[in-house]
């Protein structure tokens, strides 16, 4: 039994963050942590580099990967704001949705999700693929709005806000967390795991990292991980690979995120983002589910198609065209989670694997006769 699991626990920041405000007062236990880091021993890299992996991805099932990190600091401010429901915005197969929806039952909570949807379904019901079996299991209302993507994140928070005029006109007492759980409070989550990581590092005989590398979808993991890495003892260089909007935008994200914890940093000096959004936010190449594909039968790493399989396959084609910049480099990978996104690309993985055969049976191998056996 896990000591604390959905409680709540008084928070004490690193000692290298102590200067950064606001502080937490409070978190609560929704991970399992920490997760582990191992090799990752990828084909065909730079010439003395070296991947290694932190399993996020490890952290639980329906709560995992860098969401429940952040929700244990956001529901715990969620519960001592008194709130009797949560809502949230995502694309129709956000993470952070399922997470935030699985996170709030857990503390009998309610929860409103809003997704962005195609205008030829708006008026459709979404289904059960992915993300969303879960989030409808656990009794999540869903909502839909037809805007684009870049419109979308720009104005989250003027239609949550819509949803919780709505919502405190019968009775109800909402509290609105970002799109991926980003805003100041969030930070903490990736600058506590970087404390995580440097424990490791310092319990084990390798040597520091050189390099992290993570996706970036909504800006706050990238804060979290490139400002504690600048003010821990890693001092790793920090890569975010851009899965949705532009390297500005997430420049200027990252830049207000930092700024909401009084860092007195700047973003171009902490992060260097890189765009791999490819066809768009979600939609997937043949050759990215490819390269997901090689991975999980070269390593046993399964990536998702949204975020760290994105970040992956840009990691590994900068590997391939910029080989000195990697040359002799030790890079932890930061695997985010997301895998129950991949039953959203079924149709497109389906021609990539393997048939299945149909096994015929020896009659000469001995068989039990199971005439006249119970079970």
């Amino acid at each position: 039994m896990q000591k604390g699991f959905l409680s709540k626990k008084p928070y004490e920041p690193p000692s290298w963050a102590s200067h950064l405000s606001p502080i937490p007062s409070h978190t609560f236990i929704l991970g399992h942590f920490p997760t582990p880091i191992h090799k990752w021993n990828l084909p065909n890299l730079p010439e003395g580099t070296e991947v290694w992996i932190k399993r996020d991805d490890l952290s639980g099932m329906e709560l995992s990967g860098n969401k429940a990190r952040k929700l244990e600091f956001l529901m715990a401010d969620v519960v001592s704001s008194g709130a009797d429901c949560v809502i949230t915005l995502g694309g129709m197969q956000s993470n952070h949705c399922r997470a935030t929806a699985v996170a709030a039952r857990s503390l009998n909570l309610d929860c409103h999700l809003i997704f962005r949807s195609p205008q030829d379904l708006e008026d459709k019901d979404p289904g059960l693929v992915g993300n969303l079996m879960l989030e409808r299991l656990v009794g999540a209302h869903i909502y839909l709005v037809s805007v684009g993507n870049l419109e979308f994140f720009l104005n989250s928070m003027a239609i949550a806000n819509s949803l919780k005029n709505k919502l405190e006109k019968e009775g109800r007492k909402p509290y609105i967390i970002p799109p991926g759980g980003s805003n100041s409070l969030g930070n903490w989550a990736y600058i506590e795991a970087i404390r995580e990581i440097e424990q490791q590092v310092q319990n084990s005989e390798e040597a520091k990292f050189d390099d992290i590398v993570a996706a970036c979808g909504s800006g706050g993991t990238c804060a979290g991980i490139s400002l504690g890495s600048r003010l821990s003892s890693l001092k790793a260089k920090v890569h975010a690979f851009a899965v949705v909007g532009t390297t500005e935008y997430f420049y200027y994200s990252t830049q207000k995120l930092i700024d909401g914890l009084q860092s007195g940093l700047d973003s171009h000096e902490i992060v260097d983002i890189i765009d791999v959004q490819g066809l768009g936010y979600g939609i997937s190449t043949e050759d990215e589910l490819q390269f997901i594909k090689k991975v999980a039968q070269a390593t046993g790493i399964i990536l998702d198609p949204v975020y760290s399989g994105k970040a992956a396959y840009g990691m590994f084609k900068d590997m391939a065209s910029n080989p000195e910049k990697w040359r002799g480099r030790k890079v932890l990978f930061i695997h985010t989670g997301g895998l129950l996104g991949l039953y959203d690309k079924t149709e497109q993985i389906a021609p990539l694997v393997g048939e299945c055969h149909k096994l015929e049976i020896d009659k000469s191998i001995p068989w039990q006769d199971i005439t006249g056996k119970l079970f």
